[in-house]
């Protein structure tokens, strides 16, 4: 591709074949991530919330880290795509191994208020990500190869 093709693709969103417009969707799921997820959890880390739990930290410090990683999201929301597909599937695995079985036990009360943001991020995360790009970049194209052709195991 000539740089003048090249270039006039990335002002026009067809070099990935997304639009300006769904690049404009993404990116604001990406500012809302680095706002709001961010106005959460740096307040919390940086005050020493105190006696943190082993696993709350961990939570806090992933939740931290998807917050500045967002802001690159924002310049580059097409090479950040597999940060929303992380969200995707960590908010589904949480949704399915452990809201559920706590909705079927009748215990969901204790996790209401969290299974309800985990369910519309869900759905935000269904609507904004672009799938016809995710289906051919991650799921139709070759992968990459395991060592360089031509060099042996030994």
């Amino acid at each position: 591709m000539t740089d003048h093709v090249l270039s006039q693709a990335i002002v026009t969103g067809d070099e990935h074949g997304v639009s300006i417009a769904r690049l404009t969707v993404v990116r604001i799921y990406y500012l809302l991530d680095f706002v709001l997820l961010g106005l959460y959890v740096w307040p919390k880390i940086i005050a020493g919330a105190g006696d943190w739990q082993p696993l709350d930290s961990v939570a806090f410090s992933f939740w931290a880290a998807v917050s500045l990683l967002s802001g690159l999201g924002l310049r580059y929301p097409i090479a950040m795509l597999p940060l929303l597909l992380v969200q995707l599937f960590y908010k589904s695995v949480w949704l399915l191994a452990i809201a559920l079985p706590m909705w079927l036990a009748g215990q969901l009360a204790q996790i209401q208020e969290m299974t309800r943001d985990m369910i519309f991020a869900l759905v935000l995360l269904i609507a904004v990500i672009p799938w016809r790009y995710v289906v051919a970049k991650f799921v139709k194209r070759p992968g990459e190869p395991w060592r360089r052709r031509g060099t042996s195991a030994a």
